[in-house]
């Protein structure tokens, strides 16, 4: 399987916004010194730099997405990969409409299998679904 250009883009993107969020560190400096450890390309960089700012500019209406998809576990009370793994799935749904909703939602899975706890897949997934039903019944009105 080749791997995805863009997964890599996605996993330094979830690492600098993990990184922001559990040490508060500035998450565009660490997205800068990944995509050089990683050697990212111009493409991969710009694409991982445009969904840390993305969801920068956008983590409040994210979360609320977050929050109306999944009452019963509040955000701040996920685990910072998970809550971040959902931040970046949304805006990269939300962003790209048109995109298709299941291979975001798959990235975001794959996402949580590797960096996550053992229940963080199935929860990306069911939290992601949800989301995906509720944009699909907003696109029809």
């Amino acid at each position: 399987m080749g791997a995805n250009p863009r997964r890599k883009s996605r996993v330094i993107a979830l690492q600098a916004l993990y990184e922001g969020d559990v040490s508060h560190h500035d998450p565009r400096a660490a997205l800068e010194r990944l995509a050089a450890d990683e050697e990212l390309t111009a493409d991969q960089r710009a694409f991982a730099a445009a969904l840390v700012e993305g969801v920068l500019d956008q983590r409040e209406a994210l979360d609320d997405v977050i929050r109306q998809a999944a009452p019963q576990w509040p955000v701040e009370q996920l685990s910072a990969i998970d809550r971040n793994i959902l931040r970046l799935a949304i805006r990269e749904i939300l962003l790209n409409n048109g995109a298709p909703i299941r291979a975001a939602i798959n990235e975001a899975v794959e996402l949580a299998k590797n960096y996550g706890s053992d229940s963080s897949a199935k929860f990306v997934n069911g939290v992601l679904g949800s989301v995906s039903v509720s944009l699909a019944n907003h696109a029809g009105s």
